[in-house]
């Protein structure tokens, strides 16, 4: 019997792989990551001191709005300034097309050849690729700067994206004390049921197992809430 290999069903499809360049994940693993540690090393600082209940639940509500703000801002810029800074290199790159198309056909051949095309091959492909001005920028940006244009990602959505993950993440460790809770037990059992989620969650996105993206998130989550509490309880003694 034969296997038609065409139609294998083993074989994946071209749209197999997940997004990896929509911009949306680094940011809310950050966000919910940075929420849940800062804002709870906040906690347990202030907790820790020897403050009131309305003394911490302030600071945690404080920590939750300035931190939530200031990623999203921090993102916006920062993705914004990247995004603004390939553009002006996707110019530049038009600019050098217009100026000297044959010496920017001999780079992009060359740049075949070196990746083990055959040069006569290479120097065809260049050519024809030349040929349709409107695309042949997008193949010298994509191989020379190594971006995509058409995919470039976007500071409103990392923007966003931050900000909603920094505010459930730093809303975690304050939840014990909105609800009622007088002291730190709850606060660091859910931060670090929290910490050891969120790392299990990214294992989706990686190679890494479950348990270890959960454990390492966990362990360095929780020295920054300790190391906190520890300044907390010395500056209040």
């Amino acid at each position: 019997m034969t296997v038609d290999t065409e139609h294998d069903h083993r074989i994946p499809p071209p749209d197999h792989h997940r997004d990896v360049t929509g911009g949306w994940l680094r940011p809310a693993v950050f966000g919910v990551t940075d929420g849940l540690v800062s804002n709870g090393s906040l906690i347990m600082g202030v907790g820790g001191s020897g403050a009131s209940t309305h003394a911490v639940i302030v600071a945690g509500l404080a920590g939750l709005a300035a931190g939530a703000f200031s990623m999203a801002t921090g993102e916006y810029i920062s993705v914004a300034s990247q995004t603004e800074l390939t553009q002006a290199e996707i110019e530049v790159e038009k600019t050098e097309l217009r100026r000297v198309p044959k010496a920017e056909e001999a780079e992009l051949a060359q740049v075949y050849v070196e990746r083990g095309v055959e040069p006569a091959l290479a120097k065809e492909v260049a050519k024809q690729l030349s040929a349709n001005p409107d695309q042949v920028w997008r193949v010298h940006v994509r191989e020379e700067l190594g971006v995509d244009p058409d995919d470039l990602p976007s500071p409103w959505t990392a923007a966003i994206s931050s900000f909603i993950s920094f505010t459930l993440g730093a809303l975690l460790p304050l939840l014990p004390f909105l609800l009622g809770a007088d002291t730190l037990v709850a606060t660091a059992v859910l931060t670090g049921a929290g910490l050891f989620g969120a790392g299990a969650s990214v294992s989706r996105f990686t190679t890494r197992s479950w348990f270890y993206s959960g454990a390492r998130q966990l362990l360095l989550g929780g020295a920054a809430a300790a190391l906190t509490y520890a300044i907390g309880s010395a500056v209040g003694t």
